[in-house]
């Protein structure tokens, strides 16, 4: 028996979770491979893959599957990444047409390799998902642009329902599991996204070392950054290469979480061991 799956052993009940299958999941997981997408939903190794697939939704992810950054607890892989794919944005908004989503989630890897670090190809494939599907709502999540407002500006010009950036983690722990991100950066982030008027989003993983009192504080900083909606679920190492769980957080604490969250002002906290980023987003577009 191999490390991982001892390790894998070692889960507390709450974290247990079903093989993915169905008749939508199946649809889903072919549209996906005949169109040569990619999704988060795979490469990050998604816990609610299944439940998300089922309900006949997906994450997709742009400008290839390999990262120019190697974050310690990220498993997208990391390399010298291929140019970006021209058609990409057409296949992309083809596919939301042919699932008929009312609410299309699109992410990325970090492409610090190109010159406007992928900003413009944001851009098109925005555009693209709306004028293939107008009634079709759109959120993004984003990397942070190095910070540079005119590369978020252009997401911005796009005009998708909402902008999400993850913290990913509080700020003690950002030069750990963070590979080039800095979290006053990524706050600055967030700030142009609510300057804009568009729904700004975040989220954070639990287990890594943090205190309540520091997480509590990224709660502070996020709202005063101007975000409305905040997601925090449990970290799951990837491989036994990536940094490993300190703690496995109960649900009654994440729920504890999602209560305090929302008296401190945020319009949704999607707070459970199993959530990720995209969790139920479908309800977050309207937030205010």
């Amino acid at each position: 028996m191999t490390a991982e799956m001892k390790g894998r052993e070692r889960l507390p009940r709450w974290m247990k979770m079903q093989l993915p299958k169905g008749e939508s999941y199946s649809k889903v997981k072919n549209l996906v491979t005949q169109h040569h997408l990619n999704t988060i939903c795979t490469s990050g190794n998604c816990p609610n893959i299944g439940e998300c697939w089922n309900r006949g939704t997906a994450t997709f992810m742009i400008l290839g599957d390999i990262c120019t950054r190697n974050c310690k607890f990220c498993g997208v892989t990391t390399g010298k990444p291929l140019p970006p794919d021209a058609e990409e944005p057409w296949r992309i908004a083809e596919s939301v047409h042919i699932m008929q989503l009312k609410h299309a989630v699109i992410t990325s890897v970090d492409r610090d390799d190109l010159p406007d670090l992928g900003a413009g190809f944001w851009k098109q494939t925005i555009a693209e998902v709306k004028r293939q599907n107008p009634e079709t709502k759109i959120e993004v999540l984003i990397p942070d642009f190095q910070g540079r407002k005119e590369l978020i500006q252009q997401v911005v010009d796009a005009a998708p329902e909402v902008i999400s950036h993850n913290m990913e983690t509080v700020e003690r722990l950002t030069p750990q599991i963070r590979s080039a991100a800095k979290y006053r950066t990524s706050l600055e982030v967030i700030r142009c996204i609510a300057d804009s008027g568009i729904v700004a989003k975040s989220g954070i993983m639990l287990g890594l070392g943090e205190t309540e009192a520091e997480v509590l504080q990224v709660m502070d900083d996020l709202l005063a950054a101007g975000c409305k909606v905040m997601t925090i679920g449990q970290y799951l190492a990837p491989t036994l290469n990536h940094i490993q769980v300190k703690e496995y957080i109960t649900p009654e604490q994440f729920e504890r979480y999602r209560t305090i969250g929302l008296k401190k002002g945020f319009t949704f906290v999607e707070s459970s061991p199993l959530v990720r980023s995209s969790y139920r987003a479908e309800l977050h577009a309207g937030a205010k």
